[in-house]
């Protein structure tokens, strides 16, 4: 059994992973899935003035006042910065990190560093166009997301603010990292971003990379197959 914290995506929040909580407690985990400022539940908290440290600290913070340890922590997406940041200040809370379709960073990147500059100037150009100059203005959802969970997760998305996405992330830390999984989406589509960090996960010491046949949103696409893998990896299964 195992205490597991998300890192959600972007645009998103903790009401997304709704259809995995009910596996999650099938199986005996604690979950813990805190909504960033700024989005779900705590949209009202939107600033410009909110960025990638800002989301880092919401997660961090929720392991520490939770006093949680030997934490499996979950980065989708855009949470894959945020857990990145996350290890880097609580590495010792840490028992495995599990990347799910996510960036995983560097020490000095930024969300737009890893998207390149075509995506970069689309956000900002949305962002410019529709958000006053620093909300950017949701993403689609995969095209295989079934009628139903469209209709469900549109109304509540909500605008990223841009920070989050501009921030170069800053990592200090010389301790070590606890073992790494990414999990790669294999039907991702043109301009897949996520397909470096998988190359990345097969080739660096330290990472296990996992496949999984969906599109971006496995805890709402196929949830029961995303418990199976996931259960896999927390019982070192590769």
């Amino acid at each position: 059994m195992a205490n597991i914290v998300l890192a959600h995506g972007a645009w998103s929040a903790a009401w997304a992973w709704k259809k995995m909580r009910p596996l999650l407690q099938e199986a005996g985990h604690q979950f813990y899935a805190p909504t960033y400022t700024g989005l779900g539940a705590r949209a009202h908290l939107a600033t410009p003035d909110v960025d990638l440290s800002t989301h880092i600290q919401d997660i961090v913070s929720e392991i520490e006042f939770e006093d949680l340890n030997d934490v499996v922590l979950l980065g989708h997406s855009y949470g894959g910065m945020v857990a990145t940041g996350v290890a880097d200040k609580i590495p010792h809370r840490l028992a495995r990190i599990v990347y799910v379709d996510a960036f995983a960073p560097k020490d000095g990147q930024s969300l737009f560093d890893l998207v390149g500059p075509k995506a970069e100037g689309n956000m900002r150009k949305g962002a410019e166009r529709d958000g006053d100059g620093w909300k950017m203005p949701v993403n689609p959802m995969p095209p295989d997301t079934a009628p139903e969970d469209v209709a469900w997760a549109s109304p509540r998305r909500r605008p990223q603010p841009i920070k989050t996405f501009e921030q170069k992330i800053k990592l200090d830390s010389k301790k070590p990292l606890p073992p790494r999984d990414y999990i790669y989406a294999t039907r991702n589509g043109p301009g897949d971003p996520f397909r470096q960090f998988a190359d990345r996960a097969r080739s660096e010491a330290g990472w296990t990379c996992h496949e999984l046949d969906t599109s971006h949103n496995p805890h709402i696409t196929c949830p029961n197959e995303f418990m199976a893998l996931l259960t896999k990896i927390m019982v070192g299964g590769k």
